[in-house]
């Protein structure tokens, strides 16, 4: 099978990555990729936001399955314009993408079907803001309606930063707060049926001990060995299915990748968001340990016989992925620093590189955004793969290289609960 990889970071490069790991994967491409998978694959200079130029590449190359890997080009319709060609395409349409792309959407959907959520209110006024802060009281969250590359919420007790935050959207979601730790749970659909993928954690603040503001990632790991026995299963029954079944009762087919973000609070398990495609850096040590051919799997998905395909299996172990950031980063970010020592990890069976914000400049790999790379180790056990991981970043060097050191430390340590 052929493949089309659509995105430039890092959750692009983990999947194409596992599917030119799959045997029944002949050719892998990437528009417009990034230089980690132009060591593997065939990148092409496509705009991913132009569905037009997208369904056209696809159709030259003879692609027989298409990725479509960022939330950006799922709501600007580039599954749907695939999916015209006669193409197969992994991601959801621009309808369904606005599970996503707004939400209030979300909420809607959820409460239509009855799935667990925090109380909210759509505000679009200074005065429907305030009233919302108020009724709710610290700690404030704030969610900007529209897509923020996982950077549009503030959680704050400051009421005065939670306020300026919401003058800035043009429409805003202020939620009630949820207490618990969070998870990410994935699962595949088929807009019928849904696999669920194992549980990760990710890691949204910039500093140790979640201090700093919130980023797109700074870190995750899977699996948890602190998750509550039956967890899957709660949230496929009382969330992922009743969403993708009341999507197909609007008209609204929901075909990709549906991701779960959840807080297992003291009340139970309520979903944060949901997002329409592979997290990031979550896909990484997810992929890393997905056992199960990721061609197969997702082709079936968006050929509307995910039944036909066996559930996602998955290796024995713990995967952890490290994410290095560029000097600035989250405010600002550093450009053109020279990246040493990735090279060194090319040969290591254990750890993969995974490229999310690099480019090439006078033939030297440079920085090209905030975070720029994420090192990905397998383990026999959490502790194992941390300590992997973090030998991997230590081999590497830029200029105002930043990292948290606090990755999956207390799931290894089991003070995680």
């Amino acid at each position: 099978m052929k493949t089309l990889v659509i995105g430039t970071g890092g959750r692009e490069h983990a999947l194409a990555l596992a599917l030119s790991r799959d045997p029944g994967v002949t050719e892998v491409h990437a528009a417009p990729g990034n230089p980690g998978i132009a060591t593997f694959a065939k990148v092409h200079d496509v705009d991913p936001m132009d569905p037009q130029a997208v369904a056209d590449l696809a159709e030259d190359l003879g692609a027989e399955l298409v990725v479509v890997g960022p939330e950006a080009p799922l709501v600007a319709g580039v599954a749907d314009a695939v999916r015209a060609r006669g193409i197969s395409c992994f991601g959801p349409s621009a309808d369904a993408a606005q599970l996503e792309g707004s939400k209030a959407f979300a909420k809607d959907v959820m409460a239509a079907a009855d799935v667990p959520t925090a109380l909210a209110h759509v505000c679009t006024t200074q005065p429907e803001v305030e009233a919302a802060l108020d009724a709710f009281g610290a700690p404030y969250v704030v969610k900007d309606d529209g897509l923020a590359a996982g950077k549009g919420v503030v959680v704050t007790d400051d009421r005065a930063v939670a306020l300026a935050h919401a003058l800035e959207c043009e429409r805003v979601v202020i939620e009630e707060y949820l207490d618990g730790p969070e998870v990410s749970l994935f699962a595949i659909t088929d807009g019928s049926c849904v696999y669920p993928l194992q549980p990760a954690q990710d890691f949204k603040r910039i500093f140790d001990a979640d201090r700093g503001p919130n980023t797109g990632g700074m870190g995750a790991y899977t699996p948890l060995p602190w998750a509550p026995e039956g967890l899957v299963a709660e949230v496929l029954e009382r969330v992922l299915q009743p969403t993708v079944d009341e999507l197909a009762r609007r008209g609204t087919i929901f075909s990709g990748l549906l991701y779960a973000g959840l807080a297992l609070t003291s009340r139970g398990v309520k979903v944060i968001e949901f997002n329409a495609r592979f997290g990031d850096p979550e896909t990484q040590p997810l992929m890393a340990l997905l056992d199960s051919p990721l061609g197969a799997l997702l082709k079936a998905s968006a050929d509307g016989v995910l039944h036909e395909v066996e559930p996602p299996r998955w290796k024995s172990g713990s995967a952890v992925a490290v994410v290095m950031a560029s000097a600035g980063y989250p405010e600002s970010s550093s450009k053109g620093d020279v990246i040493i020592g990735t090279e060194t990890l090319a040969d290591d069976p254990a750890v993969d590189v995974i490229h999310a914000g690099t480019a090439i400049a006078d033939g030297k790999l440079v920085t090209d955004g905030g975070r720029v790379l994420a090192v990905t180790a397998v383990g026999s056990d959490l502790a194992d793969a941390r300590a992997k991981a973090y030998e991997g970043v230590s081999a590497i060097a830029f200029d105002g290289a930043q990292w948290r050191r606090d990755i999956a430390a207390k799931a290894a340590d089991g003070e995680a609960h």
